[in-house]
């Protein structure tokens, strides 16, 4: 085959060194618009697990890559005065000069012709030149290539919220060092790492807008490495910052990062009668967040994997057996990309959002950092360094027992933090794990019965803190199928409060009971006989916040709602509160999610009222919150509310999740004790992003920008997503679903798999919950008897024992 490869950094260079090896016959031509052996930037990172894939691609090269790199194992934290350690990471880092001197040599050695100091304009002409039976357009972050063919490609090109700032310095850091400076302006980090003998890569990194504030879009470049060399001067110990963008002026030397996606990767022309692909490769084809270290890699691994297709597949170079290579290798890297993708977005927000988190104290504040792609776990970090995570494990331990009003034991590092306590107002879980309320239609007119009290009985006595049982009623003609359980009669009181009863009597988790109102989704068939379809007979009218049929030309037409009808639901709300109180329910949830009744006030999309109810965010939560205060009022003072969001309806023009911290906001000042976090089912128009635990970045945001706890929900299936979710700060309980269904012991299968056993602490933790509910009565006692009583005769009795 004839190769030609535009561009010659890291994806270029080793394709063309790859497929030269696994067949000398190949002509293969890498062409560069820069001087032989000339390159910008600093250093760069790889992992470990990386270098194990670059020698098995080729020894000879990772073998001079070996012999250049600085390796550590540590990363430091540095956070309001204090650092925080943590080792086992595995980096290794070099320079990136040095590393494509390496794989030029390379090339010459394996008779790649190298082409340097030409600016490819026309890549139809090179394939022209070269007679090319393939082009790699390795052409860049700015790749001509793809904006020429952008029809094919198809690419996403998201700018973010940092400004950065590439700088270098002679102070040797010995670990991966993350620092982090607040100024009147806002907060700064810095990204540094040590790649060779004497230079460090130092990366300064900020939003946009504290950059502006900090007068850094109208410096001087000399002025701005100032700038960040007085900020961070207590890391480099006097060595100053060196810029290596002499050819760049003033402020140009801050850069935003471009977030690259590509629809597809190969493209394919008509040279001289031959059909010719232009395949992308490198940042022309994807881009990762250099927080996770990952542009690199991902362009050494697209080399890796395209000469791995070509070998596997073999061709004789026609465009038939072009094809078939170039559709294995896109099938095979779009997944890998879209997983490093991922974790890079989820580290990049991190950083985009380091304010979010600068309440926490360094142990989490680090842990968050640590943690903040998804992609290194709990037990991940467990396996790093256990010493770290024994630590920070009686850190969280600790603090989860005091906030509860529980005696801390004394094997508190031996305690995973799903299995702290956690308390609101008067009600103490043991851990940290609910049953999520789950719709089963299996109540006979609104009846809870014998199939209610084994499914939320067994799943108590398996090991959960909180059950929730599904979404109750509050009305015949609120619920979402005939098979749905209400609260609206004596006999749907007394059939709950047998569950409850036995729940009490039989375990020591706590039960919650979730109310609502179908609205538009109502009158509809049990799952199984078709999800969301209308009743073949017997439908009962529906009403919505405005007129809406949520299944298109199939499910009956909701009305809007009259002020007669807002009235008397915001009292059959009421009304079930005070039976849910009767029944002996620990915790009551009020579902505002999922498109139904209340939910549909406060997504733009089903809300299009004229009235106060309407328009506006706050007014679109007026009805909502109306009813909040109503139940809060009816429900006992010691006992906790939450509320169930919809934190994203994943549609245009509907709610985000800067609004889902607005609502959260508004339900906290109404009293909200917790929001409970999921997303969409509002429309049928949905496109989610769905992955591993793909809801908690919502509950994250509420409870660390809103500062009100939250439960996360959503693809959350095992205790090492559990325990990172808690020990990072993400949310302080986790909703776990369609496990449970699957096996009603999930805590106690998970916390097995963990090796944990609670044998060293039951009896003082149970002693210790004991005396607290002792304390509680006592709170409750006191209060009822200091009605009408002034301060100084409530001390009097008191002292009077």
């Amino acid at each position: 085959m004839k190769i030609a490869c535009i561009g010659g950094g890291p994806a270029g260079l080793y394709f063309a060194l790859l497929m030269k090896k696994q067949n000398p016959s190949h002509e293969i031509t890498v062409i560069e618009r820069h001087r032989p052996y000339d390159t910008f930037g600093w250093g760069v990172v790889f992992s470990d697990q990386t270098l194990g894939k670059l020698v098995a691609a080729d020894e000879d090269t990772a073998g001079a890559i070996l012999q250049s790199f600085n390796h550590w194992d540590d990363i430091d934290v540095h956070f309001k005065g204090r650092t925080v350690t943590s080792g086992g990471h595995g980096f290794c880092g070099i320079g990136r000069k040095r590393l494509l001197n390496i794989l030029q040599a390379r090339c010459e050695e394996l008779k790649v012709r190298l082409v340097f100091e030409t600016d490819v304009t026309d890549d139809q002409a090179v394939a022209s030149r070269y007679g090319a039976d393939l082009v790699i357009a390795c052409d860049g972050l700015n790749s001509r290539v793809r904006t020429r063919y952008a029809a094919t490609y198809q690419p996403e090109i998201d700018t973010r919220h940092c400004r950065f700032v590439w700088l270098g310095t002679n102070k040797k850091f010995d670990a991966f060092t993350f620092a982090f400076e607040q100024t009147e302006h806002g907060w700064f980090q810095a990204h540094c790492y040590q790649y060779d003998g004497d230079t460090s890569t130092f990366i300064v990194e900020t939003p946009e807008e504290v950059w502006r504030k900090a007068g850094l879009d109208d410096m001087s470049q000399e002025e701005g490495v100032a700038f960040c060399e007085k900020l961070f001067a207590n890391y480099l110990d006097g060595h100053a910052l060196l810029s290596n963008a002499s050819h760049l002026r003033g402020s140009a030397m801050w850069i935003k990062f471009p977030r690259i996606v590509c629809r597809e990767w190969v493209h394919w022309n008509s040279i001289a009668g031959r059909r010719v692909p232009v395949v992308l490769m490198g940042d022309a084809a994807h881009t990762a967040h250099f927080s996770i270290g990952s542009g690199t890699k991902l362009a050494l691994e697209d080399a890796i994997e395209l000469a791995r297709c070509f070998g596997q597949h073999g061709t004789d170079g026609s465009p038939a057996g072009i094809d078939q290579v170039l559709a294995a290798y896109q099938e095979a890297r779009a997944i890998e990309v879209l997983k490093i993708q991922s974790a890079a977005r989820n580290s990049m927000e991190w950083f985009e959002n380091v304010e979010r988190y600068t309440a926490m104290e360094a142990e989490q504040f680090a842990y968050s950092m640590l943690s903040r792609s998804q992609r290194l776990s709990h037990e991940n970090l467990r396996l790093r360094d256990a010493d770290y995570v024994r630590r920070f494990e009686d850190w969280i331990a600790r603090r989860a027992f005091a906030q509860a009003g529980l005696p801390v034991p004394d094997v508190a590092a031996s305690i995973p933090p799903m299995l702290t306590p956690w308390r609101m107002r008067g009600t103490v879980l043991k851990n940290r794990i609910v049953v999520s309320p789950m719709a089963q239609y299996s109540a006979q007119d609104g009846v809870a019965g014998d199939f209610h009290l084994v499914h939320l009985g067994s799943r108590a006595l398996g090991g959960a803190g909180l059950v929730f049982a599904e979404m109750t009623c509050v009305s015949a003609d609120a619920r979402i199928t005939p098979g749905c359980p209400g609260l609206y009669a004596p006999e749907h009181t007394a059939a709950w409060k047998r569950v409850v009863d036995f729940v009490h009597a039989n375990s020591d988790a706590r039960i919650a009971i979730q109310l609502g109102h179908a609205g538009a989704k109502g009158s509809t068939r049990r799952a199984w006989d078709g999800t969301d379809l209308p009743l073949e007979e017997g439908n009962w009218p529906l009403v919505s916040a405005s007129k809406q049929q949520y299944l298109e030309g199939v499910s009956q037409v909701a009305r809007e709602a009259t002020r007669e009808d807002l009235e008397r639901i915001r009292l059959d709300f009421v009304r079930t509160t005070g039976e849910a109180a009767k029944a002996g329910f620990d915790w009551l949830e009020l579902h505002c999610a999922h498109g139904y009744f209340l939910s549909s006030f406060i997504s733009p999309l089903t809300n299009r009222r004229g009235d106060e109810y309407g328009g506006s965010l706050e007014n679109r939560c007026r009805y909502p919150l109306e009813v909040f205060s109503a139940i809060r009022a009816a429900w006992p003072d010691d006992k906790p509310i939450s509320v169930r969001l919809s934190a994203h309806d994943w549609v245009e023009g509907g709610l985000t999740p800067d609004d889902a911290v607005r609502v959260a906001r508004l339900f906290k000042q109404a009293g909200a004790d917790m929001i409970d976090v999921s997303s969409g089912q509002v429309s049928k128009q949905e496109k989610p992003v769905y992955g591993r635990m793909f809801q908690t970045p919502f509950a994250d945001r509420i409870r660390n920008e809103a500062g009100i706890p939250t439960i996360a929900v959503g693809a959350i299936f095992e205790a090492d997503h559990v325990n990172s979710i808690i020990a990072s700060g993400r949310a302080d309980l986790c909703a776990i679903a369609r496990p449970h269904l699957a096996d009603p012991a999930w805590t106690l299968h998970e916390t097995a798999k963990l090796g944990y056993t609670a044998l060293a602490w039951p009896k003082q933790y149970h002693a210790g919950k004991l005396q607290l509910e002792r304390n509680l009565e006592r709170e409750r006692q006191v209060a009822a008897a200091s009605a009408g009583l002034t301060p100084q005769q409530v001390a009097a009795r008191l002292l009077e024992g």
